[in-house]
């Protein structure tokens, strides 16, 4: 019977992140710098106000869209933060994390054989999403721009196909963030086209020197642009599993059914949870970024140190030196490093093919373990001198 299974999804592997994550079973004492979430515990008033939640029995199914109060305290926030307006009753989405809404997002949008154009290296994600709607994903080498999506780059890859671009900003492996000037070059660009946009701004509280700019705030874009965002990086909510979708209302309405169907609703708890966040808590992400900044800092300059080509990111929590110099594989540098140092990172090819020759690391643990991770790091790659 097996060969009744979906095709598209026969042929979508294991993530290349947790296919090396799984290794660390048989290393118990590793230094782990693959995770991708924040390490602080969830707020407190957030937690206390799901205990509420369960006390006032809100444990019911809720509107497939999300409770209202969340989605008031979304299209506030998102007013208040970044200048954009988008209507409560028919705009938003709470959805079951950033994940659930990156995937009705493209179920919505895409057909078979259309095509995606996403910067690359690139969230492995997008990638299987992408090709179980049949669709196709046009991964863009960046590295000639320092891991940044450009208009340029864009316009070159653009055909009849193209359906859609994704823009993450902050990017996951890399970090880098697409500025003011570029997003305008971008607009510019895609305004007149039949081309839809993702933003992916699940980092977009996680910026350090710059401010967060959507692309939907520029002129032309917000009637083609679904903005997916959640409280899983900015409050550390991940296991509480909720992002949303920002979009005009006749995409809302065909994304609404999605996730109906698919999940019903979001956790009834979680959404009260989030609430708390997005009212009581708009501080909260700005201690934890200090923190991350500190982190970021360190490494960077530590990499720096060991000669080691890096571009230091501008947001989120990983940073993606080269490890061109070795000449090794990203796998087989990563594998190397677990064994002899006991220091677990993820090879770049987990990122696309674009990826190789790169590690990422993230800055999400504590200074003292980041400290001893670098010290081994450097024990490493003494060898390559």
């Amino acid at each position: 019977m097996e060969h009744l299974i979906y095709k598209n999804l026969k042929k979508i592997e294991l993530s290349g992140i947790r296919k090396f994550t799984n290794m660390l079973v048989d290393y118990p004492n590793a230094i782990n710098l693959t995770i991708g979430q924040p390490d602080f515990p969830t707020p407190t008033h957030v937690k206390e106000k799901a205990k509420d939640a369960i006390d006032q029995n809100h444990t019911s199914y809720t509107p497939n869209a999300g409770i209202m109060e969340l989605r008031k305290a979304i299209s506030a926030f998102y007013g208040n933060q970044y200048g954009l307006t988008y209507n409560p009753q028919d705009e938003i989405i709470v959805t079951h994390g950033a994940s659930g809404a990156l995937t009705i997002a493209l179920r919505t949008i895409l057909e078979e054989g259309c095509e995606v154009i996403l910067s690359a290296p690139a969230y492995p994600g997008y990638i299987p999403l992408i090709e179980l709607c049949g669709a196709v994903p046009v991964c863009v080498d960046t590295e000639s721009t320092q891991f940044v999506l450009t208009a340029e780059l864009i316009e070159k890859h653009i055909t009849e196909k193209t359906r859609c671009v994704i823009l993450p900003s902050p990017c996951n492996p890399v970090g880098t963030i697409i500025e003011d000037t570029e997003l305008q070059k971008i607009s510019a660009l895609l305004k007149d086209k039949e081309i839809f946009i993702i933003s992916d701004e699940i980092y977009s509280e996680l910026i350090y020197e710059k401010t967060h700019k959507s692309i939907a705030s520029y002129e032309g874009m917000r009637h083609k642009t679904i903005v997916i965002n959640g409280v899983s990086k900015s409050h550390s909510m991940t296991g509480w599993r909720i992002g949303y979708t920002l979009a005009p209302s006749y995409l809302t309405k065909e994304m609404t059914k999605l996730n109906g169907y698919y999940i019903s609703c979001a956790t009834s708890i979680s959404q009260y949870a989030a609430l708390a966040a997005l009212t009581d808590g708009l501080n909260d992400p700005i201690e934890m970024k200090k923190e991350y900044n500190a982190r970021r800092n360190y490494v960077y300059d530590r990499l720096v140190a060991m000669g080691l080509d890096v571009v230091k990111p501008a947001g989120a929590f990983y940073i993606f030196p080269s490890i061109k110099k070795t000449n090794m594989t990203s796998f087989d540098f990563c594998i190397a490093l677990l064994k002899e140092q006991e220091l677990a990172t993820v090879p770049g090819s987990a990122f696309s093919q674009f990826g190789e020759g790169y590690i990422r690391l993230s800055f999400a643990q504590p200074l003292e373990v980041l400290q001893k991770g670098m010290d081994r790091l450097e024990k490493f790659m003494v060898k390559f001198k």
